[in-house]
């Protein structure tokens, strides 16, 4: 080695590891804040879904917030619905909208039970599905992504969804 490269030789070896402890320490001050849901495009859900549908071992659960008629009248594919508000006449279980999604995440009802299962949860516009968000890296879920445009936009990027053809035809009966 050259006597004249040395310095920076020596400096780099000084610098390595202060900058590896200055890096260790942001992800732990990272790991001690809030728990926080990661906000995603419609377009990164889509790739979501279509890995989980075609990659082995890729898993993800796809959490539906709207109410049962919104979820009736179309959805993605393999989306679970849980409701974070209460439509007492389409829901079953008889809460307030605060405690509805806060029952199911108590009693692991429906929901995965391993907390590092990736969840992507959406709702119409993405309003509700950033409260169902918070709602669940609150309960300790890790791996919480919100698709923030909700399913409008979804269907506005033409990705696939799957509709009640009878509730279609009922309201629709001129569309073809």
């Amino acid at each position: 080695m050259n006597k004249e490269h040395l310095p920076y030789f020596a400096a780099i070896l000084i610098l390595f590891p202060m900058f590896s402890l200055i890096v260790v320490g942001a992800e732990n001050n990272n790991q001690n804040n809030s728990p926080e849901y990661r906000n995603v495009t419609v377009n990164e859900a889509y790739k979501m879904v279509i890995k989980n549908a075609f990659v082995p071992n890729y898993k993800v659960f796809i959490l539906d917030v709207r109410t049962p008629a919104e979820y009736n009248y179309t959805h993605i594919e393999e989306a679970k619905l849980i409701p974070l508000r209460n439509v007492p006449s389409q829901n079953p279980v008889n809460l307030s909208d605060e405690e509805l999604l806060a029952w199911y995440i108590k009693n692991n009802k429906d929901l995965p039970k391993n907390k590092c299962t990736k969840i992507l949860v959406y709702c119409f516009s993405g309003k509700r599905s950033s409260v169902a968000s918070q709602m669940l890296v609150e309960s300790g879920y890790k791996r919480v992504y919100n698709m923030q445009s909700g399913i409008i936009e979804w269907v506005n990027a033409k990705y696939p969804v799957v509709v009640n053809p009878y509730f279609w035809t009922v309201n629709y009966p001129k569309v073809v």
